[in-house]
């Protein structure tokens, strides 16, 4: 996951089978391939990691994580999974795998017109490097953030936080395009509806919110979150009988070495 953040294993999995529905989707576009050495880059509690080893049980799977408590919760469950602790910025592998997958880590992640060529270029030949990240920063959820992080209250303390982004589609296909064999690349928007009490504070809680609340103290993150749910709500009103839809867009590629 994020390199300069402490991750909540628990916090991230409670919405666990949402989050889980895109990396399924870019998993289904891989086809008949047969990787015989995968990386999990950004593996986090390692869910998508063992779904990688059940899809190729022949296969040596690394799951690559730079978070402590994620990487112990991965190891929790036993497998023949390696773990692996190393940030994906200056991580390198020992041997070209066949398949590098990365499910919502990417974004965290600065210098993509540098990162991504160096990943590609690690794979070895007809080496797949198979993507998935949120491509939902101009939604009004994360509007709202960035513009109460921007105020004068909360400037101090949050000016430098980094919801993570990307580039657009056109510039990824622009960038890999010349150094690939074959490139996919879409974008799909999943309707996630929510239930329980500020749901979509809860989801953001587990990622898009942690470098956020991690600047601030107990006291202070409570004031802060109170005035981020009086702005939400103003956009997003549970329906009548509760629940609370939560449109999250997605890009992802598919680029063959």
């Amino acid at each position: 996951m994020g390199a300069q953040m402490s991750w909540n294993p628990g916090q991230y999995l409670r919405f666990a089978d949402a989050r889980l529905r895109p990396a399924l989707d870019l998993l289904a576009r891989l086809g008949d391939s047969q990787p015989r050495r995968i990386v999990d880059l950004g593996c986090g509690a390692g869910n998508v990691t063992r779904l990688l080893a059940e899809r190729w049980p022949a296969a040596a799977v690394i799951g690559l994580d730079s978070d402590v408590a994620m990487l112990a919760r991965a190891a929790s469950t036993p497998s023949a999974i390696r773990w692996q602790q190393a940030d994906i910025a200056g991580w390198r592998a020992d041997t070209s795998p066949d398949l590098l997958f990365s499910n919502a880590v990417l974004h965290w992640l600065p210098g993509h017109r540098s990162l991504l060529p160096e990943l590609l270029g690690q794979l070895s030949p007809h080496g797949i490097l198979a993507v998935q990240m949120p491509a939902n920063f101009d939604e009004p959820a994360h509007h709202i953030l960035r513009q109460l992080a921007a105020e004068a209250g909360w400037r101090a303390a949050l000016g430098s936080a980094r919801m993570g982004s990307i580039l657009s589609p056109t510039e990824y296909e622009r960038l890999l395009r010349p150094l690939c064999s074959q490139l996919e690349l879409w974008e799909t928007t999943y309707w996630h509806v929510l239930s329980g009490e500020d749901p979509i504070i809860e989801w953001m809680k587990g990622t898009t919110l942690l470098p956020f609340m991690q600047r601030l103290d107990e006291s202070a993150a409570n004031r802060f979150l109170a005035a981020y749910r009086e702005r939400l709500a103003a956009v997003h009103r549970p329906a009548a009988d509760g629940t609370t839809l939560f449109p999250f867009k997605r890009l992802f590629f598919v680029a063959r070495r």
